[in-house]
């Protein structure tokens, strides 16, 4: 990385910058590989994504609640099972509890490494249910009251009338 180091009186984070063209190439990247809830729930709720959300989380976890029409697929289970439960060359969008775990990330890379497309969704199945996106369980469909830290902006549709993320962004 060519670094800019700043002089004066920025300190800390800012005492050495990447350029701008490596800023751009850090972002697009960032972007091949993950998403978020409401991207997610935008493509599914259009029909036909294109992709198979897998939730990486233990039994118990899944039987708490899952992406609906999400495939469990433990990490650990994933070389034995990922290529009869999901078509080779599928996208694939997975997720684990929150933003404090790496078991996405986990799941990600075991299944990348079977030669899977895949994109990590950011924030897992917490911020999924925080956002207000109704939910799977054993017993039926649960949708929560949108977190306020969390959830949709007031008014949260684009220029182009569509959905806002829920972030507001």
């Amino acid at each position: 990385m060519s670094e800019t180091t700043v002089t004066g009186a920025a300190v800390g984070v800012f005492t050495v910058l990447p350029t701008p063209a490596e800023s751009t190439e850090h972002f697009r990247r960032r972007l091949a590989f993950e998403t978020d809830a409401s991207d997610v729930a935008a493509e599914l709720g259009a029909g036909a994504p294109g992709f198979v959300v897998v939730d990486s989380r233990s039994d118990a976890a899944w039987a708490q609640g899952r992406v609906p029409g999400a495939v469990h697929l433990p990490t650990r289970r994933i070389a034995d099972e990922a290529p009869a439960l999901i078509p080779a060359g599928t996208p694939v969008v997975v997720y684990c509890w929150s933003p404090g775990c790496n078991g996405g990330t986990k799941a990600a890379l075991a299944l990348s490494l079977l030669g899977y497309p895949v994109k990590e969704m950011l924030g897992g199945f917490e911020y999924w249910a925080r956002e207000g996106y109704a939910f799977e369980t054993d017993e039926g469909v649960v949708q929560l009251p949108v977190d306020a830290l969390t959830g949709p902006a007031i008014g949260g549709i684009t220029a182009a009338g569509e959905p806002a993320p829920s972030c507001g962004c």
